[in-house]
């Protein structure tokens, strides 16, 4: 290798740096508002970004991120991630529908900006798995359109329990700390 390329390199100013970062926390940005990333890992991902960005960067993140969150937990993404996560057992939409009603309804809400972990705290908070796994499993349909016996219903019940609870911790691993306005 030449010295010529080693010495290009090395002259990089603090400005050009500086508008690399500006470019790439712009192109973040844009693909929040155009909704081309719309998957927990990657929405975790520039999450962590904007916690490490300057102050600057965290305003022009804010309602971006807010809007992605809401749009991945709206637009049924996360319930087809969680599941993708429950495939013997599917997750269950009206307890996901239940939680963001709990979420919206909660004065406390405003404590993150993003929706989907409160929607996933809440579900474990209130405890909604065991209420809506029991609820699945006594329902005809699960059982060829007759009531199952009550230890039938029971042994189903924990099997949807067993595997939502699992799901529903692997998706709260994606955050080392909360995201609420006292956590990033």
């Amino acid at each position: 290798m030449s010295s010529g390329r080693s010495r290009r390199h090395g002259g990089h100013s603090s400005s050009s740096s500086r508008r690399r970062t500006t470019q790439s926390v712009t192109d973040l940005i844009e693909s929040l508002n155009t909704h081309r990333v719309n998957t927990m890992t990657e929405l975790c991902r520039i999450e962590r970004v904007a916690a490490t960005a300057s102050e600057e960067d965290q305003l022009a993140f804010q309602g971006p991120m807010t809007t992605a969150w809401t749009y991945y937990v709206t637009s049924n993404q996360l319930l087809n991630e969680l599941r993708g996560l429950t495939r013997d057992y599917p997750f269950c939409s009206d307890m996901l529908d239940d939680a963001k009603w709990r979420v919206s309804n909660d004065p406390e809400s405003n404590r993150s900006w993003n929706y989907a972990w409160l929607v996933l705290v809440k579900m474990r908070d209130d405890q909604m798995i065991e209420t809506y796994a029991a609820s699945e499993a006594a329902k005809p349909d699960m059982w060829g359109g007759r009531i199952p016996e009550a230890e039938e219903a029971e042994q189903l019940a924990a099997c949807f329990a067993y595997e939502w609870n699992r799901a529903l911790e692997q998706m709260l691993r994606h955050w080392d700390t909360p995201p609420t306005t006292t956590g990033y």
